[in-house]
């Protein structure tokens, strides 16, 4: 019996419920839920809209049970990718017991950061601001940063941390199970999030090619895993998926001069998948070009963003 087995046997309650994380794109969400889980789950970039779906994970520990929502960037949307991109995001405020809502920091307050402010006054959740990035940034200056955004919403907590370094991430968890209402796990010790493997795989190929690809390409791509299979002496996963592009001349540049560049992403996912299933994987990329599928319902369903998936489960 574990030590989990033994607070959910005695008298003590536990505190469990669900937060999201939301901002603008590109403030570390993922970043800073991949370091509190401690284990890479959700994709990350310098990229906006890397992000696309709303990402479980989940966080237990001798106090209880935190399920974070990882949610797309809130941006102004220019096609159904995007509007399905921030429906999800804005809808998860209705469904939590905490908003932890990441800015950079900044004097600055833009129309995006005012945009959510103006959603944020629409909800009674308890919204935690969390001043990222702080490890580029003198400290003197975060006082300043502090008094800027308290002077436009009523916060809970207001937390400066460093998603990239670690830096007060156990204070925002302390003060998370500070919020949390007493229930239920909703999920077993050992599990870390609810996203099915080709899914996960799906999205370390994005990552790569987000990273490896010029900036406007990356936003019109996603990936369909067509085969995930494991051998039954478990030696090897072989994996077939297909990079999904809008433009013949897009088409061209991911496969690159003699197949390099394909090659290039397929080995950087190869071996990030490898270290989440922990076995060799045999992986088989194709290119194919779908024109306009950001603006297609059918499509954006069947490469996984489907609306009735927005409300939770």
């Amino acid at each position: 019996m574990t030590q989990f087995d033994n607070l959910l046997n005695n008298d003590k309650q536990i505190k469990s419920g669900f937060v999201t994380l939301i901002g603008r794109p590109n403030v570390g969400k993922s970043t800073l839920m991949n370091k509190i889980i401690g284990q890479k789950i959700a994709i990350t970039s310098n990229k906006p809209q890397t992000t696309r779906n709303r990402i479980q994970t989940v966080y237990t520990s001798d106090e209880g049970q935190i399920i974070f929502l990882d949610t797309p960037g809130i941006h102004k949307a220019k096609n159904k990718l995007g509007e399905y991109m921030v429906n999800v995001a804005e809808r998860t405020l209705e469904e939590v017991d905490v908003i932890l809502w990441l800015v950079e920091p900044s004097n600055f307050i833009g129309a995006g950061e005012r945009h959510i402010v103006e959603q944020l006054k629409n909800v009674k959740t308890p919204v935690f601001l969390i001043i990222n990035k702080t490890d580029t940034v003198k400290k003197d200056d975060l006082l300043q940063y502090i008094d800027t955004y308290r002077k436009i919403y009523d916060f809970a907590e207001i937390i400066p941390a460093s998603a990239l370094k670690g830096d007060n991430t156990d204070t925002i968890i302390e003060l998370i199970y500070k919020y949390l209402p007493y229930g239920p796990a909703y999920y077993d010790e050992d599990t870390v999030t609810d996203q099915p493997m080709r899914q996960i795989a799906a999205e370390l190929i994005r990552e790569k090619a987000l990273k490896c690809l010029d900036d406007e390409i990356p936003h019109g791509i996603a990936v369909a895993i067509d085969r995930m299979n494991f051998r039954k002496d478990g030696s090897i996963v072989d994996i077939d998926a297909t990079i999904v592009c809008e433009r013949e001349s897009h088409k061209g540049i991911i496969i690159g001069k003699g197949g390099a560049m394909l090659k290039k992403i397929g080995s950087a996912a190869r071996y990030e998948i490898e270290n989440l299933v922990e076995t060799k994987v045999n992986l088989k990329l194709w290119v194919k070009v779908k024109k306009e599928w950001r603006d297609s319902d059918f499509l954006l369903k069947n490469f996984g963003y489907d609306k009735k998936d927005i409300t939770r489960k």
